[in-house]
């Protein structure tokens, strides 16, 4: 795996005339090489505390259907996307130290997508962004 991080940031735009107004979310934004075949790769995803009561991971490409969803202590697989079964998993189920990053197993080229890392914490109440990560999945040797 090749790890080439960099990160952007978005802002947002507002000016005074109604047509003139953009919002974009402000996110951190990681890019991680891996070849097709490759055993497993690492999505980092660390929240800010450990107040974490559910984790989402996504792709916008699936729809309503997620990479892996953990609440109430387990993994949910009610409408998780049937690619990712059985082949995802936390790096730390007990989200030490807000520590929620998504281990991928058995790469191939259809998982090349952006994913975003998603927490809901007790405090809070609704899903937070926490980062992106573009992961580009070449074939093997490349």
């Amino acid at each position: 795996m090749f790890d080439t991080s960099f990160s952007f940031y978005t802002v947002c735009v507002h000016c005074c005339h109604p047509l003139c107004s953009v919002l974009f979310l402000l996110t951190d934004q990681k890019t991680i090489t891996a070849e097709s075949g490759q055993k497993n790769v690492t999505l980092t995803c660390r929240a800010p505390n450990n107040n974490i009561i559910s984790v989402e991971w996504s792709r916008d490409d699936l729809g309503d259907e997620y990479v892996l969803l953990y609440r109430n202590n387990k993994m949910d697989p009610e409408n998780q996307h049937p690619s990712f079964e059985n082949r995802v998993n936390l790096q730390d189920t007990k989200m030490k130290d807000g520590d929620v990053s998504l281990i991928l197993n058995n790469v191939t080229i259809n998982d090349t997508g952006t994913y975003k890392c998603g927490v809901i914490q007790e405090e809070r109440g609704g899903l937070k962004l926490i980062n992106t990560t573009y992961v580009h999945v070449v074939p093997p040797g490349e």
